[in-house]
């Protein structure tokens, strides 16, 4: 019997909770145990930078942020299954990462 872990990274949270789902239905049409999807603490990063090229005028600032998250779904199944939870339709914003242990 294998695990697999399977890591999701992205800026949007929708498209995430999407892959989770179909994952987290294959795994209980085959049978398989699971557990997740477990979010991971959001991670925000915060640039600011100045409006004006120059320093005249008054100090005004453009503050931006991106969040970043994260969710782990563990799964020990067959192969049959494994192999349907990589034929899913990944979008380009999500990063899919499955790791295999036995």
């Amino acid at each position: 019997m294998e695990k697999a872990r399977i890591i999701l990274v992205g800026k949007e949270i929708g498209t995430i909770q999407n892959v989770c789902d179909q994952i987290v239905s294959i795994a209980k049409d085959n049978g398989a145990k699971y557990s997740g999807p477990i979010p991971i603490p959001t991670r925000k990063m915060k640039i600011v930078c100045r409006k004006s090229p120059d320093g005249e005028g008054t100090d005004t600032w453009d503050r931006w942020e991106m969040r970043i998250h994260k969710r782990v779904i563990d799964i020990s199944s067959d192969e049959r299954s494994l192999r349907q939870i990589m034929r899913i339709q990944v979008p380009d914003n999500v990063h899919i990462e499955i790791e295999l242990t036995k």
